[in-house]
């Protein structure tokens, strides 16, 4: 999208991730844990499980923790008993926002949502009510400078759907979500280390914001990925930096 440059909004994203470390080994935790739950405890035969050990590895999780968080989710250790619940909703300018929350209490979590969003002045949306607005998908983003060419033979012999230059020069690799772990290990081992990797919930339209709706809408997104029982927030809002 043209007026903004992509790459400083991830490195802007991830200086806000690293400023919450311990938030972000809390959500992981729980990731592996209900993955594990679901489907095993054996990152080769579980593709969630491997995709939230890769991400744990990712932000330099000690091996002792993941071990744990997999014993707790098949049960070999006690650990809570997480529920998945997905909430939808909007921000200032009806900015779309979709909120996913691991909870062993819903009432808890969707009385935490709806006050982050109206204290803020979001509210929360009914179910499918902005989640038409976005794609579900893999993305595989690399920093400007990494040669496209061999990003996206690498990345379409593996299974990718497309390959996306920024104006900026990043360089983003789009893939269905069951095809993100294949794309991503061929990436790697041809030596192409993402900047960032991830499952999510891309938004088929942006909305920009500057100044004061730009610190607005921030707050609503922060207030939100603060919440105990949150997990991951998407939006279609672009946050101008500066």
């Amino acid at each position: 999208m043209a007026g903004h440059s992509k790459w400083a909004n991830i490195q802007h994203r991830k200086g806000r991730q690293d400023a919450k470390r311990g938030k972000i080994f809390s959500k992981l935790i729980k990731e592996i844990t209900v993955a594990a739950r679901m489907s095993g405890g054996d990152p080769a035969m579980n593709p969630r499980l491997r995709a939230a050990i890769a991400a744990a590895k990712d932000e330099n999780m000690p091996s002792d923790n993941i071990t744990r968080a997999i014993k707790k989710g098949t049960g070999d250790l006690d650990g809570v008993n997480y529920e998945e619940v997905r909430y939808e909703g909007y921000g200032i300018s009806g900015a779309a926002i979709i909120i996913d929350c691991l909870t062993d209490n819903k009432q808890r979590a969707v009385s935490d949502v709806r006050y982050a969003l109206t204290k803020n002045g979001g509210n929360l949306g009914t179910d499918g009510s902005v989640a038409f607005m976005f794609k579900h998908c893999g993305s595989i983003v690399f920093e400007p400078g990494v040669s496209e060419d061999d990003v996206m033979e690498v990345a379409l012999e593996a299974g990718a759907e497309d390959i996306v230059t920024d104006e900026d020069g990043s360089i983003e690799v789009i893939t269905a979500p069951g095809d993100f772990l294949a794309v991503r290990e061929a990436l790697e081992a041809a030596e192409f280390k993402p900047a960032m990797a991830e499952v999510t919930m891309k938004p088929d339209n942006e909305i920009e914001f500057a100044g004061d709706d730009a610190a607005k809408m921030q707050k609503i997104l922060d207030t939100l990925e603060d919440l105990d029982d949150v997990q991951d927030v998407y939006s279609n809002a672009v946050i101008q930096q500066g």
